[in-house]
């Protein structure tokens, strides 16, 4: 378990440590660039200027090779790492039979969670505070656990700042937090959820096909199941919040009740967003199940070995209903559109999403009266008729159901969940940052296998908006060169435009981030200029400006081409 840890701890330090390498390649982008440019100045048979330029060259390629030295060897040593912990973690001894566990349990000290039923614990209760009181103390007596709360108190009043520090939650708190997530997310408890490390192929099985009757001496006939692949990866979930250190001066229960609590809360809400509406691998995320409803054309990444892609924008996608569409029509349309679920891969509960506000107005189309007068709507946890579990979630469009069959959804988590820390964020405060990490990824595995209902007659919903990664965006809103027309017409999601010939060869350059404190720099020619500053274009020459933004660990380079005006 210590070697876990310990090689655990070495990967998160490699990979910060390549990740402020890699955050450089734009520095050396920008100096190719301008030594480019020298190179252009030179004059030819000027033996003096060709050694000054020879001399930065070779400094150049000396120090970029080094650097890429550097990252290769980070590299092979964060991969020689993964393979020898996917090693001891396959190698590890399978748990204890339940008989053999209760022996143990009193020496170990586990949590043993088949104690208490987490998932079903109410909201008002917290699930580390409803661990029997020998467990919580046996959980807090371990070292591992004791080492990361004093961890967490050692930084408080500390003015200094924490770099490279990562906290590795004990594995106690792990257990916690996963089955805690489970609470407060409510499609963790439909969908197929699968611990995975690294990049990992899912196989799965396709048509199940009838056996075959023969003779009792005959020869048994071959069966094809049809399996097929998908391919998931590990994207990240994560944020950060800020904790009064006040809070840091509580006992040591208070606090790791606090941790769980709120960990497992934020990440499980963002869980339930991207199932739903997740927008894939191009944004780092899950591919959500509406997303790919919504999807008319096979992917270009698509892969060859997954099962085939098939149109369902118009099959999948359904409004019905309406204001005057009431009792048994309204019912038959709503069966008639959940029945588009079905596939021969359809196995499993069925569970349906919807806001509250939806869900009120499927109740009121089953408003009746008794013989006696009373009123009766009997819409509970299940959609009458059509059955499968309601879940409410009340970040879904007003009007929209969206559901089929859990089962054929895959959900990859990864292990390793982290909590970083630092006191000089938010200083002035008197805070304690914390942030928590959990990787995921996640598709339909047979996305025929669900819909999505809008029964106001209006249009689904197909794309969500998600909390925007503020952090690491290094796109510019807009960009401005004096009497110079970009073609095409500038996008922040574009990085290579040409600017034609430019009006004089004296223009001013203007970029404007996304984020105001994002770090942006300008290089004309290679030469670098202010942002708002204004640059001396080579006449009757091509001119290269580079605008670098960096935010986060992410960075952009946008580059215009521009021909300076005739005669200088």
């Amino acid at each position: 378990m210590l070697k876990v840890l310990m090689i655990r701890r070495s990967i998160d330090a490699k990979k910060a440590e390549l990740a402020e390498l890699e955050a450089k390649d734009a520095e050396f982008q920008t100096r190719e660039a301008e030594l480019e440019a020298s190179i252009n100045e030179v004059e030819p048979g000027n033996a003096e200027q060709e050694a000054v330029v020879e001399a930065e060259v070779e400094k150049y390629e000396s120090e970029k090779a080094e650097h890429d030295e550097k990252k290769q060897t980070l590299s092979s040593d964060i991969e020689r790492l993964e393979n020898e912990l996917e090693e001891i973690e396959r190698m590890a001894p399978k748990p204890q039979s339940p008989e053999k566990s209760k022996k143990n349990e009193a020496v170990r000290g586990d949590t043993n969670m088949e104690m208490i039923n987490i998932r079903s614990l109410p909201m008002n209760r917290r699930a580390f505070d409803a661990l029997p009181g020998e467990r919580r103390t046996a959980i807090l007596a371990q070292e591992d656990s004791k080492a990361f709360l004093e961890q967490m108190r050692s930084l408080k009043g500390q003015s200094r700042a924490v770099t490279g520090t990562e906290l590795t939650i004990p594995i106690v708190f792990l257990e916690l937090i996963a089955e805690n997530m489970f609470r407060y997310s409510k499609l963790l408890n439909r969908v197929r959820v699968r611990n995975v490390t690294g990049e990992a192929r899912q196989t799965i099985a396709g048509t199940i096909p009838e056996a075959v009757w023969t003779e009792m001496c005959g020869a048994i006939n071959e069966l094809s199941f049809g399996f097929n692949q998908i391919t998931v990866d590990g994207y990240k979930v994560a944020g950060y919040i800020a904790v009064c250190n006040s809070i840091l001066e509580d006992s040591d229960v208070n606090l790791a009740s606090w941790i769980v609590e709120m960990i497992s809360e934020s990440i499980g809400l963002a869980m339930d967003k991207a199932i739903l509406y997740g927008k894939g691998s191009a944004s780092r995320m899950p591919l959500g199940i509406v997303t790919r409803l919504a999807q008319t054309a096979r992917p270009s990444d698509y892969p060859a070995s997954a099962p085939e892609w098939v149109d369902l924008h118009e099959s999948n996608i359904k409004k019905i209903g309406g204001d005057s569409v009431t009792g048994a029509e309204f019912w038959a349309a709503l069966m008639e559109a959940t029945g588009n679920t079905y596939t021969t891969y359809s196995r499993g509960e069925q569970f349906w999403a919807m806001n509250s506000k939806t869900h009120a107005k499927l109740r009121s189309k089953l408003i009746t009266f008794t013989a006696s007068g009373d009123i009766v709507a009997n819409l509970a946890g299940t959609l009458p008729i059509i059955n499968g579990n309601v879940d409410i979630l009340e970040f879904m469009p007003d009007g929209d159901i969206v559901g089929g069959y859990g089962e054929l959804y895959l959900l990859s988590m990864r292990a390793g969940m982290t909590i970083e820390r630092s006191t000089e964020v938010q200083f002035l405060q008197d805070n304690t940052v914390y942030k928590g990490k959990q990787r995921a990824d996640g598709q339909p595995i047979i996305p025929g296998a669900f819909v999505a209902i809008n029964i106001n007659n209006q249009s689904v919903t197909t794309a969500m908006t998600f909390a925007a990664d503020t952090a690491n965006d290094a796109q510019l809103q807009d960009l401005a060169i004096e009497g110079v027309t970009l073609t095409p017409s500038f996008d922040p999601t574009k990085l290579t435009y040409s600017g034609g010939t430019a009006a004089k060869n004296s223009a001013k350059v203007e970029a404007t981030a996304v984020q105001p404190d994002a770090k942006v720099t300008i290089a004309v020619n290679g030469k670098n200029l202010r942002n708002g500053g204004t640059a001396t274009l080579t006449a009757s020459a091509s001119n290269t400006i580079a605008v670098t933004v960096q935010q986060g660990n992410a960075v952009r380079v946008y580059t215009v081409t521009v021909t300076g005006a005739a005669g200088g």
